[in-house]
């Protein structure tokens, strides 16, 4: 047997975890020789105590607040943060949220230092049906996470916006935009509504079965992906716990985790889906991870049959013939869905019948389709995937 090729680079990160985290804060802007950082929030963390907190700890390099974030990102209000960095000739950002609030700041670094349109910087389909990402050649602001809610995105380099006019996510993909530090505050994790904490958690695990069932892995990857498992199944199988500062912490490493092996793997259909539905009727991704992925899972199983093993392995499942362990599978992930109160059809959320079709010719268009194990073929194979589900 022929050892396997493969490359795991692991980009450098300089995590903080526990009471006194937000106090290495000042030193790393030091370290950086930052001094006018700017904090970016959502409007409902603007001129509270949680704001308070971190400004305390920034002290005088602190020179300006953004709070005007929008969920999913939409690039007009990403064209105003950027130009909120010039204003405060910013030298570092400091992100204080969830997901929509670390990407806004990564995406607006970007269209500060390169002064153009977030469409002539995003990732592209060549004539060949490859993907084509632009060289963002010039420096970016360094990134700090103060995180809230436990999700995938706060070591990402990618920054997908939302275009509302045509309904689709444009993709802005920078190295020099990855978090150099993160800091894991109980008090800040504490301040999340349990319902998102749950959202973004579901969401992690969603996209830690991608990974572990597509068509790229490595070793490295694999063992990050199934910690992931482990953590958020002992967390989310009791969300009576879920507002505890050790269990919250612990969701969040799992996002970070998530976050760096989903970099050496692939998405899929669940992903996708999250993505179109999501934005476009302004859920959460994870809420729409949770009714689709049982039935993207049986779409999948043939061809997802060695990953899925390594799932039924990690959420502590007995081994079986494939299709018992399906069954288990799709009983355990949807047990749990339940414990937590998330809706289980898509009518749920708000999302009409008739607009199925143009949904499921909305995420044909979308990167991570290419990773789902088992190809698609055309549109109507994922508008039945959402009829199962709606």
């Amino acid at each position: 047997m022929n050892m396997p090729s493969f490359q795991h680079i692991t980009p450098p990160l300089r995590l903080f975890h526990g009471a006194d985290s937000l106090g290495q804060i000042g030193r790393e802007l030091a370290r950086m020789n930052c001094s006018r950082a700017v904090i970016f929030c959502g409007p409902w963390m603007a001129d509270g105590p949680l704001l308070e907190r971190v400004r305390s700890a920034l002290g005088e390099r602190c020179v300006g607040v953004y709070s005007d974030v929008l969920a999913h990102s939409p690039v007009e209000a990403v064209e105003d943060a950027a130009e909120a960095l010039r204003r405060f000739q910013a030298d570092a950002v400091i992100a204080v949220g969830g997901g929509s609030v670390i990407v806004t700041a990564r995406a607006a670094t970007i269209l500060a230092a390169e002064n153009k349109p977030a469409r002539e910087l995003c990732t592209v389909t060549d004539e060949k049906g490859g993907l084509r990402s632009p060289k963002l050649q010039a420096a970016k602001l360094p990134q700090l996470i103060v995180p809230t809610t436990p999700t995938t995105a706060i070591v990402k380099a990618g920054s997908a916006v939302f275009d509302p006019v045509d309904g689709k996510r444009l993709a802005l993909f920078d190295p020099k935009t990855r978090a150099q530090c993160v800091f894991i505050d109980p008090v800040l994790i504490q301040s999340a509504p349990r319902a998102l904490v749950a959202a973004a958690s579901i969401n992690t695990m969603s996209m830690a079965i991608e990974g572990l069932t597509s068509r790229s892995s490595d070793p490295i990857a694999e063992a990050l992906l199934l910690q992931v498992l482990r953590l958020a199944v002992r967390h989310l199988q009791n969300p009576d716990k879920l507002d505890e500062a050790a269990a919250r912490g612990d969701l969040v490493v799992a996002g970070v985790l998530c976050g760096q092996g989903t970099d050496h793997t692939a998405a899929g259909i669940t992903t996708v889906l999250g993505h179109a539905i999501g934005a476009r009727y302004e859920k959460d991704n994870g809420l729409v991870n949770a009714i689709v992925l049982p039935h993207v899972l049986r779409f999948n199983a043939d061809a997802a049959a060695e990953g899925l093993v390594k799932v039924a392995e990690a959420l502590g499942l007995p081994r079986s013939d494939a299709a018992t362990q399906l069954g288990q599978i799709i009983d355990t992930v949807t047990d749990i869905f339940k414990g937590l109160g998330v809706p289980s059809q898509l009518r749920e959320l708000g999302v009409p019948r008739e607009d199925l079709p143009e949904l499921a010719q909305l995420a044909m268009g979308d990167w991570f389709l290419r990773g789902n194990p088992r190809p698609v073929q055309a549109a109507a194979e994922l508008e039945q995937i959402m009829e199962a589900a709606w």
